[in-house]
Formats: structure tokens, C-alpha cells, sequence
């Protein structure tokens, strides 16, 4: 039998998407996969954003139709033929899934007076234990604490079994008082008591434009996702707007002041006033044709749209608008993320749900694993490459959730016009030129120190550390930055160089080595050296190979380690060969712990079938986790084609074997991959620290 929870709630209004949404992603950290289901949605002709939004953060594969139980009208009168159709339509999907999350319904049908009630008898016909969230936006203790009492009466009196309680958008000065009087008040666990949050409620550019009836006539289609932080009748003169502008703002001005429209468009492109979300024009007028051609020319994402209604009509309505998590609110869903992950409780949760453990590891379970040992222990990483638009995107990302403290280097006006340009926030990072006097005057001190040798002088040296690789290489290695990424912009030689002449090894590692971490489909494997060593000795496969086994530990992947070769055992010779069981020797001499076999060909290491015709005692063969390649021509070639033929996430190089964290990036690196690198460094910066 699958195994579910019910997320519900007694009322309207109290967030249980955001409790939702963070318990999803803690689910699919601990198990295979996991389905989503919605008992009741709004209506069957409109897509619910919820469910959207789930689907899209479940860790397997789901359309929405198998998501949707029934809509209100079919409650309507016939609840009972309701409650069978949900119950038929759960089991028809959850047999495919390890795990089932039930998001109870919105309370937004005022003609269902007994909502509460049927959540509680679907949940108990679904046999899933509930969660329960009891929202306290407004609400003393006292009164949350009664809101509670009322909410367990509901649900026990239709004998759903309530497992756990979550207070949801509560006044953040009375988040301790909550918790004090609602534990003395009841005996089910109360695993969180999470503040209210203004974002969470922001509507989007989307539905202001649905809610003045407006048309997009110019900018990015993709931000109409974006929040709105506020909202600013332009109806004085433009020196006058400009002070009153926020980040994130909607303009709203009359259509007929085309004065308006490109001195707003100059601020947002600016970088020296906030960035906007939308302009909103009134009265049904389209910018004359001169101002279209401005706009084209200032390649505009800003999305500006007219609406026929006058300013103060699309004032009041837009003022009205409420918004709630989607699928293309990007910035919401970050922040309800990282505000879950810092208020509740989530193993306690996932105890209370009776969550099993599972051997199969998705990528999404190891991105999301990844991303919570970052945010666990954040460690400062600095960026060097601050004019690449996907450097900016990946810092966003990473530190909306909280992910990492990031420096990123440049010039401040420039990051911040190119950040504004693509829709990326990095105003939470710390900004600081490659040119800073007081900087390279420290750096060009030290790196003469350490290059003395080499005969380098201190005006070679300022010359040298103003470069961004040496410049964030420096920060590294005087404790300014915990660890660095680089490469977006640069070869891997103009990344990694620097460490070697400054950062150097670890003690006891003689040869700096990279890894791939490989997300299969259900695991998560070790290809070490698939970047930089190009023919590596005996010694240095050694090393290799302990080094691939220490990050594989930091990772959370039991080292297994298998020396590949195109032999197995003892079946072979051959200098290639030779030199694989000789590396094999020295791990097995320098690191006793270590399981580890070699020489041995890559099916053997992997496959059980085959490893046990070939190795049938070997505790590595056949399910090898560490496979270590003969040279780079063979590891980088294989890790390609595993990639590109059985659609494995490839993430690396990481590089290891440095006294401190550096890694480097593809050219064609995503913004996807940059956040992955960015928290690797940091767990890696944890792990050396």
C-alpha cells in the first residue's frame, strides 16, 4: 500500500501551499518517488496553480490530470459519489509512486459550508495521516491556541488521524508565545510555528494584468511570474516619481504621458534606481511609434502593458489583488522554500509521516540534499565572473534560498544594470571591484611573498591579482571567501592555475584531480579524473583515488572504489594494465579502510550479473560507486557518453585535493549548474574547514 499524507487545514487562508510545498521537497530528499494529488480543485476547466506547482517539484514524472481528484460543483449535493470518485482516482495513480502528498482543498467555495469536515472523511478514505496547519495572521496566541482546539475537534470527530501541526503565517514577534501556549494547550507535535510573510501574498505581473483586464503590449512574456512589491500612481512629474520608485514595483500612469514611459524605462535600465516588475497604462492609449523605438533599441524585458480602464479605476483594482504561490512565481516559491526549511521541524516531520528510508537516490533527491547540507552551514563563496547574466541568475537563485553568502566581483553599477536587465536580484550580495585599492595592495603583498621564488616583484604582482581569477583566488586563500567558482567566462587552466600557485595541496595529496558526480536515474556515482590529468602515474591514480573516495564521503556516497582498466583481475597484462594493479596496491596500502578493486573492466564494477560470473567475492564489484578511469582520454570520453546516451545530470568538474575549495565550470555551463557548483563548493568549504 502507498504511503500518504494529508496537508489540510480548517479555513481558508492559512498557507498550507507554503507547508505543502516544503514538506514535497523534504519527501523527495528521502524517497524514490513521489506523487502529488489534490482530493478537490476549484474547477475542472481551469488549471489549479497548486498542483502545477507540485508536479513540477515531485521527484518523478506526473501529468495533471492524475493529480485532480474532483471540483467543487461535483461535491455540490453528492458528496458521497464525490468521496468514491476521489478514492478510485487516488489509487489509479498512487500505486506508481513510493509516497503520496494530499493537498487539501482551498476554502474558497463559500457555498460548501462543510469543507473542513469532507477534507477530514477523504483523508480517513485515503488512509493517510494529516498534517495539520492552523494559519494565526492577525491572531493572538490565545487566539491560534483556539483555532487549534476547534481544528483537532473537526478532525477527530471524523477520526482522521492528525499526526502534527504546523502554525502558519504568524505575527513574528509572538512566534515563541505561540509555540508556548498551543504545546500546553494540545498533544499532537507542533512542528513549526512560521512567520508571516508579505512576499508570499504578493500577486504577480500576471495577475495585476488579469485584474485591470490589460494586454501585454511590450517585454518578457516569462515576467509576468515576477512579484509585485508594491504599487506607484506616476500622476506627477518625473523627478517626483523617481523618489517615490521600490524594487519591484508596478507603475501605473496615465497612457497619454509619454514623458512618463521612457523615463521610466531609463531608471530600470539604470542600475542606480530600483528595478521595476511592470508599467501599467491607462486609458486604452499604445506608446506613440518614437517610443516603441526607443524601447526596441534598450532591447526591453520589462513587461508594460495598457488597459482601457482609467488610472484611478486600475488603481483601485490592482490594489486589491492578493497573490498566492504558482508555478511561475519563481521568487515566492524560493521564499516559501528557505521560510519552510527555517521553521519547521522537517525530520520530525518526516518521522511523523512514518516515512521510510529508500536506497534509490534521484537527481532531484541529491539536488535537494545538496542544497540543504549549504544551507545548513552557510559558507561564503565568491564569484568572479559578475558580468555574466548566468552568474547573476545562479546568485539570485542561490540566495533567495539561502543557499550561500556570495561576493561577486566587478564593477557595482554594471552588475547591477545586467542583474536588472534579466531579472535577477543580487542586491543581498556582497559587490566588490577587482581594482579596490586597499585590496590589490594587500594581495599584491602576499602573492610576492609567495612567488618570491619565482622572482615575481610587487608591480608585477598588483598587475597580476587585479585579473578576477587571481583577485577571488586571493580572497580564498586569506579567508575572505570560504571557496570559489569560476569558468562560466574562462578555460579551465585560467581558473585552476591560480590555485595551484597560491592555495597549493592538502597535505599528503601530491596531485590536484577532479571528479564528475554522476545522477543516474536511481544513484549517484563517482568519475574521477575526468578533467585534468591527462596520463596520470601509478602514485597519482593512487591519489586519485583516495581523493574520489573523500569527496564521495562529503557527498554522502559510500565510497566503493573500482580502478577500471580494460582487464579484470588477474586476466590481463600489459603496461596499461600493470599500471592499474599497481595503483590498486598503493590504496589499498595508504588507506586500509577503503573498499576498493583493480584492475577492472567498467561492467564488472557495476553490474551484478556481470560481477558475478567475473568477481563473485569482490565487495566492490557490482556495485562499484567510485570508478576511477586509466587516464582522461577514457574518463572524459565515458563520462560524455554516459551523459549525453543513458540522460545522466553530470556535475563537476569538482575539483579536490586543494587546501581550499575552487572549482570551475563548462564554458556552457546552465544557470542550473552554476547553483549546483555553488553548493558543492560550500559543502566542501564545510568539509575542509
Amino acid at each position: 500500500m502507498t504511503r500518504s499524507v494529508y496537508v489540510t487545514s480548517a479555513e481558508g487562508q492559512s498557507g498550507k501551499s507554503t507547508v505543502a510545498l516544503g514538506l514535497l521537497q523534504s519527501l523527495v530528499a528521502e524517497t524514490g518517488s513521489v506523487g502529488v494529488f489534490r482530493p478537490i480543485t476549484a474547477s475542472k476547466s481551469r488549471r489549479d496553480p497548486i498542483v502545477e506547482l507540485m508536479i513540477q517539484h515531485a521527484a518523478a514524472d506526473q501529468d495533471y490530470d492524475s493529480a485532480i481528484g474532483v471540483a467543487y460543483d461535483q461535491v455540490h449535493g453528492h458528496e458521497d459519489d464525490a468521496l468514491s470518485l476521489i478514492v478510485e482516482r487516488f489509487h489509479a495513480m498512487a500505486d506508481r509512486y513510493d509516497f503520496v502528498l494530499v493537498v487539501g482543498s482551498d476554502f474558497t467555495d463559500i457555498t460548501t459550508g462543510r469543507e473542513a469536515a469532507f477534507n477530514a472523511e477523504v483523508a480517513v478514505n485515503l488512509g493517510s495521516p494529516v498534517v495539520l496547519v492552523v494559519p494565526g495572521f492577525g491572531r493572538s496566541a490565545n487566539e491560534v491556541t483556539t483555532a487549534v482546539t476547534l481544528a483537532l475537534t473537526e478532525l477527530n470527530g471524523h477520526h482522521a488521524h492528525p499526526v502534527a501541526l504546523v502554525v502558519n503565517r504568524a505575527k513574528p514577534d509572538i512566534l515563541h508565545e505561540i509555540r508556548t501556549t498551543v504545546t500546553a494547550a494540545t498533544d499532537l507535535p507542533l512542528l513549526g510555528v512560521v512567520p508571516e510573510v508579505p512576499l508570499l501574498r504578493s500577486p504577480t505581473v500576471a495577475d495585476v494584468m488579469n485584474a485591470c483586464d490589460g494586454s501585454l503590449v511590450h517585454g518578457n512574456q516569462e515576467w509576468l511570474g515576477r512579484e509585485v512589491r508594491g504599487f506607484i500612481v506616476a500622476a506627477m512629474s518625473m523627478p517626483n516619481v523617481l523618489q517615490r520608485l521600490v524594487d519591484d514595483a508596478t507603475v501605473i500612469a496615465p497612457g497619454d504621458r509619454y514623458d512618463i514611459l521612457p523615463g521610466l524605462v531609463l531608471a530600470h535600465q539604470s542600475g542606480t534606481f530600483p528595478a521595476l516588475s511592470s508599467i501599467v497604462l491607462t486609458g486604452g492609449y499604445q506608446p506613440p511609434e518614437s517610443v516603441v523605438r526607443l524601447i526596441d533599441g534598450a532591447r526591453l524585458e520589462l513587461p508594460i502593458i495598457v488597459t482601457e480602464r482609467d488610472t484611478f479605476d486600475t488603481a483601485n483594482r490592482v490594489g486589491q489583488v492578493r497573490g498566492g504561490l504558482g508555478p511561475q512565481a519563481r521568487t515566492k516559491v524560493q521564499a516559501s522554500l528557505r521560510t519552510f526549511a527555517e521553521h519547521v521541524d522537517t525530520a520530525a516531520l518526516l518521522d511523523k509521516v512514518k516515512l521510510g528510508g529508500s536506497p534509490v537516490v534521484t537527481p532531484m533527491m541529491f539536488g535537494h540534499r545538496l542544497l540543504e547540507r549549504a544551507r545548513a552551514d552557510r559558507r561564503r563563496i565568491v564569484l568572479p565572473e559578475g558580468h555574466d547574466p548566468r552568474i547573476l541568475l545562479a546568485a539570485d537563485n542561490v540566495l533567495r534560498r539561502g543557499v550561500a553568502d556570495l561576493t561577486i566581483l566587478g564593477d557595482g553599477k554594471e552588475i547591477q544594470a545586467i542583474a536588472s536587465s534579466v531579472g535577477a536580484d543580487v542586491t543581498a550580495a556582497q559587490i566588490i571591484s577587482p581594482t579596490d585599492p586597499e585590496l590589490v595592495a594587500k594581495f599584491a603583498e602576499t602573492y610576492t611573498e609567495l612567488r618570491k621564488h619565482k622572482g615575481m616583484t610587487l608591480e608585477q604582482a598588483r598587475e597580476i591579482v587585479t585579473d578576477v581569477s587571481y583577485f577571488g583566488t586571493m580572497m580564498v586563500h586569506l579567508g575572505l571567501a570560504d571557496g570559489m567558482v569560476s569558468g562560466a567566462a574562462h578555460t579551465t587552466a585560467d581558473t585552476i592555475r591560480p590555485s595551484f600557485e597560491i592555495i597549493k595541496t592538502q597535505p599528503g595529496v601530491k596531485v590536484v584531480s577532479s571528479v564528475f558526480l554522476m545522477l543516474l536515474a536511481d544513484e549517484v556515482l563517482v568519475y574521477g579524473d575526468c578533467a585534468i590529468n591527462t596520463d596520470p602515474t601509478a602514485a597519482e591514480l593512487a591519489d586519485i583515488a583516495i581523493s574520489s573516495s573523500r569527496t564521495a564521503e562529503q557527498f554522502d556516497i559510500a565510497p566503493r572504489v573500482a580502478m577500471l582498466s580494460y582487464s579484470t583481475g588477474s586476466s590481463g597484462a600489459g603496461a596499461d594494465v600493470d599500471k592499474v594493479r599497481e595503483a590498486t596496491a598503493l590504496v589499498r596500502e595508504r588507506a586500509p579502510e577503503l573498499l576498493v578493486e583493480g584492475p577492472i573492466q567498467y561492467d564488472a564494477a557495476v553490474e551484478p550479473s556481470v560481477a558475478k560470473s567475473k568477481m563473485p567475492d569482490s565487495p566492490v564489484a557490482g556495485q562499484a560507486s567510485v570508478l576511477i578511469f586509466p587516464d582522461l582520454n577514457t574518463g572524459n570520453n565515458t563520462y560524455k557518453a554516459v551523459q549525453r546516451s543513458a540522460g545522466a545530470v553530470a556535475i563537476g568538474p569538482v575539483l579536490q585535493g586543494l587546501n581550499k575549495a575552487v572549482n570551475d565550470l563548462s564554458r556552457g555551463a546552465t544557470v542550473e549548474d552554476i547553483i549546483n557548483t555553488i553548493a558543492i563548493t560550500a559543502v566542501q568549504a564545510q568539509g575542509i574547514s
